[in-house]
């Protein structure tokens, strides 16, 4: 769905001189928004919620994008890419979910010890819980899509980058 037809849906339940009022705007203005924007004619108004996607593609900042679904009463995941299915990854990510929570357990924990969480606490609260969905995001949408090779990809990197590099030679023992 085009930006343009999800306003003229957005407009046909809530009153276009209402939103127009609200922010301050024209009526024809607000009207233009759901418009298809017309090739070379330039007569149409760039909406805002195609300003918000060319800010952030401009700054490839997903915080734009987090932000607006925290005003909005939610939050952001980005969806997973996922090609090829694979389902014997699934241990390792589920461990990696129960890994997230209990994270996200020991910082509660620390931080209400004293019986108090700073905003400082809050922060890195709402941080490891914005982690743990993410993770389990992932873990659900390639359940739903049966493709798992992003999560086999993801534990391939993991399990590389912990062990040793094989090809050095180890240091020599002390005579």
């Amino acid at each position: 769905m085009q930006s343009f037809e999800l306003l003229r849906e957005v407009f046909k339940k809530t009153s276009a001189k209402q939103v127009a009022a609200d922010l301050g705007l024209s009526l024809s203005m607000i009207y233009k928004w759901a418009e298809a924007p017309e090739q070379g004619v330039g007569s149409g108004a760039v909406n805002p919620l195609d300003r918000i996607v060319a800010l952030h593609r401009s700054t490839q900042d997903r915080r734009v994008v987090q932000w607006i679904c925290q005003q909005a009463g939610g939050f952001f995941i980005l969806n997973p890419k996922t090609n090829k299915p694979h389902p014997s990854f699934l241990m390792p990510a589920t461990n990696e979910i129960v890994q997230e929570f209990a994270d996200l357990l020991a910082v509660v924990a620390s931080s209400a010890a004293d019986n108090q969480i700073t905003q400082k606490e809050a922060e890195t609260i709402r941080a490891r819980w914005e982690e743990l969905k993410s993770v389990t995001e992932e873990f659900v949408a390639c359940c739903e899509q049966g493709n798992f090779s992003a999560l086999r990809a993801k534990h391939a990197a993991a399990l590389a980058a912990s062990e040793p590099a094989k090809h050095l030679p180890s240091p020599a023992a002390p005579h």
